[in-house]
Formats: structure tokens, sequence, C-alpha cells
């Protein structure tokens, strides 16, 4: 097969010897750990590109094609479905991924495409929108978890802030954010290092404070706060008290240790790369492995630099080879991370940008914003994977089968992970909002049966 490029079997065995395949669970163990998976509560780990990916250079290429460009396509597991060769991991995870090649929508701004894809609603009016995540961490967390359902790794906020936020649901569910774009901390021997700046700031007690004092302090700030709360009962009130309380309970559990990255192997740290997205999509697994429901990880560029990394209107081959390496590296090593475990069959993972690229490349080597055909991803837990679904033409500019909106992919989203988008919420104007716009449909074919 001319230009596309095919994994041999060395290849496969040299990958795995370098500890970048895991082999998959079987024997006994795969079957207590599907077992466990069955039982376990779903969750949703959302993979979120800033900028808007290239779709041409990643999951729709278009090879012999002017808007192809210079990447030539990987042959998959899954036989006819191609991926970048940059993509390599991930070809051999094919199987678990669900390609919509289909997405159609309008909004071609950043501030207004970030806030339609994380709400599922554009930015107007007084209605305040939850991001997707306070949605559904509030749909899927039972209460029992001492750590918060929501938990959001390295988010670049600057040009939509509020596409973030829990919007008028309130600050109960409010992400715990963890490594918001600062730089990352420096090793005793100079490098970054991402476990530290990935760390939950604040968690242990002031030296010299026993848990005593501790809880004499806490039982004072909670009769003077019961006290202003009996002269103001609002729900900002009751929901700082609830998330104070939730945040002391979250402090004193043992949960606490998912965020030492230390306690893993080099070698499997080393395989989801150390880099701030690699190291996020490792804390992903350990938090979804102790019950918290829903974590968002954000590849902002490279070198862990707050940016939008994606928007590659300069440059964009470079940009989107180094790009993939880290993300290959960080999705490839999670997949196989959470089949290893069991708990691939009970997480959902979702990868998605604002928008796509235009096919045309301009002047500049790079690619311009574009959603009016683009792809977003999802795998594992609730899908039926090892799929493309809907098509864009040769050049790739336009929708030629299946056109999928954002509320048919949120619709998707809900529907793999068990949760009714007819499920409504009362915004902070008093008017009930549907989860998902009444219009999104599951996409036909994507979500496994009995979900």
């Amino acid at each position: 097969m001319s230009g596309v490029l095919q994994m041999s079997r060395r290849q496969w065995l040299a990958m795995s010897a370098a500890g970048m395949i895991s082999s998959p669970a079987s024997g006994w163990f795969g079957q207590v750990a599907s077992a466990a998976a069955r039982t376990r509560r779903r969750s949703c780990i959302l993979l979120w590109m800033s900028g808007g990916p290239s779709q041409t250079d990643t999951f729709d290429m278009k090879p012999g094609h002017a808007n192809g460009g210079p990447f030539r396509p990987l042959l998959t597991t899954v036989p006819g479905l191609q991926f970048s060769q940059h993509l390599p991991r991930l070809a051999l995870q094919a199987e678990h991924l669900a390609v919509l090649r289909s997405m159609a929508t309008k909004e071609g701004d950043h501030q207004r495409a970030t806030f339609k894809m994380r709400t599922g609603y554009l930015p107007q009016g007084p209605i305040h929108y939850p991001t997707l995540g306070s949605l559904l961490s509030k749909e899927l967390s039972d209460g029992a978890s001492p750590l918060p359902g929501f938990v959001s790794v390295a988010p670049y906020r600057f040009l939509s802030p509020a596409a973030f936020g829990p919007g008028f649901l309130g600050p109960e569910y409010a992400p715990l954010v963890v490594g918001d774009g600062n730089p990352a901390a420096m090793s005793a021997e100079g490098q970054a290092d991402d476990s530290r700046a990935l760390r939950v700031q604040n968690l242990r007690q002031p030296r010299g404070i026993n848990r005593a004092q501790a809880d004499a302090r806490l039982g004072l700030l909670d009769q003077l706060e019961a006290g202003f709360g009996a002269e103001r009962p609002n729900v900002p009130v009751a929901s700082h008290r609830s998330a104070y309380r939730q945040a002391v309970r979250m402090m004193r559990s043992e949960s606490v240790t998912a965020f030492d990255l230390d306690d893993e192997t080099a070698g499997l740290r080393d395989s989801y790369g150390r880099n701030r997205f690699g190291q996020g999509c490792l804390l992903a697994r350990r938090l979804v492995e102790r019950g918290v429901p829903f974590v968002e990880v954000s590849l902002n560029g490279v070198d862990g630099q707050s940016q939008l990394g994606w928007d590659t209107h300069q440059n964009n081959f470079d940009t989107v080879k180094s790009l993939s390496s880290i993300l290959d590296s960080g999705w490839g090593t999670l997949l196989e991370d959470l089949q290893l475990r069991g708990l691939l069959e009970s997480t959902l993972v979702v990868w998605m940008g604002e928008f796509g690229r235009t096919p045309v490349i301009n002047s500049n080597q790079g690619r311009d914003h574009f959603p009016n055909a683009w792809t977003t991803v999802l795998a594992g837990g609730g899908v039926r994977g090892g799929q493309a679904v809907g098509r864009t033409n040769a050049g790739g500019t336009a929708v030629v089968d299946g056109p999928i909106s954002t509320a048919d992919l949120l619709a998707t989203v809900c529907g793999a992970l068990g949760v009714d988008v007819q499920r409504q919420n009362v915004s902070n104007v008093g008017r009930p909002i549907h989860l998902v716009a009444p219009e999104g449909t599951p996409v036909e074919g994507v979500v496994a049966r009995g979900t």
C-alpha cells in the first residue's frame, strides 16, 4: 500500500521491550478485573486540546491530496482505519477508539467555540452555563468518595474562563484545579518536575498545629458560618460550607495519595511522558481508580507552556509533530494502563478541542480555524471502538456523510456514561436547562449496547 506506514512485528516487539506497550490483562487477572469493572460507576476523562487540533494531520488524513501535507498515514490494528505516522501507540489501541470524522459546527472563534464545546450552549444572555465536568460529575458522583467529583489538570482558561467553571451549579461542583498552567517546578537536578507541579497545595496541617487544635479551629469556623448562614440562607453560603467540609474530608483521607505520582514506577512514568500532559494522564488514571467521576487533562503546548498549542496558523507540521509525540505517549499509555487494571470498560475517554483546522495549507505552512468539518474521538467504556464514523470529502473541506453537531456529540458522551440527556438543572435565573440541548441525539452506532 503506497505511502502508508505499516507497523511490523519487529517494531511492535521493540516498542514492547522499551516499555512503550503494556501487555493486556489476561487469564484470571483479566477475568477478575473485568468483573470489577462491571460493578464500578462510570468515569470520564476529557483530554482537552487547547487551540483546536488539525484533523488532517491526526485522525482524518488525506494522503495524495494537496491538502494532505507531509505526514504519512499509519495502519492501525483495525483494518482500513489509519492514523498519522506520529501516533503509533494510539494505532495499537485503535480497537478501543471511535473516531468521529464528521463534526460540523459553526463557531470559529476560540472564545465562543470553547464555550460551546465545553457547555453545549453559546455564551449569551444571563444564564451561567456550567462546564461539562461540573455537569457530569454531578450526575456520576455517589458522594461517597472523599476526593472531589471533578479535577482539572493544567487548564488554559485565559480566553474563555467561563467555559471552565461550574456556572449556575455553584462552587460545590467547581473543579479542583492542579497544575494551573504555571511553569513546572524544578527538581534538585535542575529538570522540570511535573509531579511536584501536579500536587495539591495546602493539604497538610501547618507546622506546630496538632489535630486537636485544628479541630477546635474548624469547629469555631463552622459555628461562625452557621450563624452567618442562618441570616443569609442562600445557595452560595450553603455551597461554600459544603465545599469547605469536602476539602477537610479530603485532607484527612488516605485517598489524597492519588496526587503523589512518586508511588508509580519510573518506567511507567517514563512511558506516560515526563511532561505536564503525560503526568496529568497518569494522575487521571490514579483519580478514576479511586472513584473520581470526571477528570480533564489539557494539552496546551509543548514543554508544559500555557498557550493555545494547537492553534497552528504558522509552522503547523513541526508543531503538530511535537504535540503528537506528547499526545501519543500520554493517551496511548493511559488506554493501556486503564485496560491492564480493568478500568477501561468503566472509563470513557474523550479527545477534543474547540474546532479543527483548515485542510487547505496557508502561505505560512499553517492551518487556520475550521469548524465546518473536523474530528473528535471517543474511547473506552460505553462506546463501540474500532471504527470511523462519518466522512469528509476527498480534500477534507466538507462533511459528506453523517454530520455531527456539538449537541449530538455531548448526547453521545452522556449515552456512553449512562446519563439521561433529558435531565434538567435549574439555572441561576430559575429556568430549567437540559444537560444537553434538546436537538442533540446520540450518534448512531457509537454507544455500546447495554450501556
